[in-house]
């Protein structure tokens, strides 16, 4: 193993640029898991492969190619409100349709030389080791961006996800946050493409908070543990590709089997645990919604006994 590499400014530059995207992706992802939004997820990640692209064709940054672009698809999708859900057929297509737009653009900047073929490719399947310092710059701009809009939609977005009518009845503009939390998963989505790319950001994105999910569902627990599970496998992924002895696996894919793996132990963590103490064991998709039914027993309490 060569340590030395860890001095270099290369460990150093991925070693804060995945802390930053882990925070951000893994704070994000708690609601993205308990509002069942995976495929919003994945459709912002395949809108930024548009926004990354053309924003290398015209010379600008990937990140803030990928932030417009993003932003662009949120409030399309925020405008739809609650018939988004009805509308799975247009948004595909609309999905579709920036893959190939995403795919033009790549072969036109691919056409210039080599080393834009290469960058394309960086794109598609994370460039976490060759971040430059004013990447670095605009990834922490993005996140903090995210993270404290976030902050700001907390209270209202865990209302109007575990309980909607409730929170309408109480004067939550239901619809003005979820259309804000779109905006926040664009930019977490952009920030997300940078450590592991397009095609595994969601790894980061979905893994880290439904393994806390699975943990435990108190928000303030499962938020933290989402986060520290994320810098954990990013940190880890990092390591061990720069240390493996023999050939070394990409960050890219050390970040995804990692995170893979940490859902699936806490799946089965938790399948015992309940099975111990004589509990239904929540399994599959239904493991977001069997939070959100705790939440709301929480909030309204015991019933009442006659």
């Amino acid at each position: 193993m060569n340590f030395e590499l860890l001095r270099s400014d290369i460990f150093l530059n991925a070693m804060v640029t995945g802390t930053l995207v882990a925070v951000v992706t893994s704070l994000v992802g708690y609601f993205v898991v308990l509002r069942a939004q995976a495929f919003a997820a994945e459709s912002f990640l395949d809108v930024c492969f548009a926004g990354a692209t053309g924003g290398a064709l015209l010379g600008i940054s990937p990140v803030l190619g990928m932030a417009v672009f993003g932003l662009g698809a949120a409030l399309g999708m925020g405008g739809l409100g609650e018939r988004a859900h009805e509308r799975s057929v247009e948004i595909g297509m609309v999905v579709s349709f920036a893959l190939g737009l995403g795919v033009l653009f790549l072969g036109i900047y691919a056409h210039g030389s080599a080393a834009h073929a290469n960058a394309g490719v960086a794109v598609l399947f994370g460039s976490l080791l060759s971040i430059r310092p004013p990447d670095i710059v605009r990834i922490g701009i993005l996140g903090l961006v995210a993270v404290v809009a976030l902050a700001f939609l907390y209270r209202p977005l865990l209302f109007s996800t575990v309980d909607p009518e409730a929170a309408r009845a109480r004067g939550v503009p239901v619809r003005l946050v979820s259309s804000g939390f779109l905006v926040v998963l664009a930019l977490a989505a952009a920030v997300g493409s940078m450590a592991v790319g397009i095609l595994l950001a969601a790894s980061l994105l979905i893994a880290p908070a439904a393994a806390a999910v699975r943990v435990t569902r108190r928000p303030g627990r499962s938020l933290l543990l989402s986060a520290c599970l994320g810098v954990g496998i990013t940190w880890v992924g990092i390591l061990i590709s720069f240390l493996w002895p023999w050939h070394r696996p990409p960050v890219g894919f050390t970040i995804s089997a990692l995170a893979a793996a940490a859902y699936f132990i806490a799946a089965a963590s938790s399948r015992n645990l309940y099975a111990r103490r004589g509990r239904t064991v929540i399994v599959g998709d239904s493991a977001e919604t069997g939070q959100a039914w705790s939440l709301r027993s929480e909030r309204r309490g015991p019933p009442t006994s006659r």
